[in-house]
């Protein structure tokens, strides 16, 4: 497995972003796999459901937002957003 972790800067904000080349994610899931007690794997794999439920409340207290890019067979990119702060 390849992960990629990275940062840029747009207006105003910091994007931010984790980038995997795993089996990717089907479009009808990406919103919600950042809902609590959410788990999709095709794998047995532990856990609740509450890591990206977690991270999402995180990143919109601070003001940002937080999506996913995604396809079949092709991994998958989470990005979020932070404010430049003055």
């Amino acid at each position: 497995p390849v992960i990629e972790v990275g940062a840029r800067e747009g207006e105003g904000t910091v994007v931010f972003y984790v980038r995997d080349n795993g089996e990717g994610i089907p479009s009808d899931l990406h919103k919600k796999i950042f809902e609590p007690f959410k788990h999709f794997s095709t794998y047995e794999t532990p856990g609740l459901g509450i890591g990206l439920a977690t991270v999402k409340r995180a990143v919109e207290a601070w003001g940002g937002r937080i999506w996913v890019e995604s396809r079949p067979g092709e991994g998958a990119t989470f990005f979020f957003t932070v404010d430049i702060l003055d």
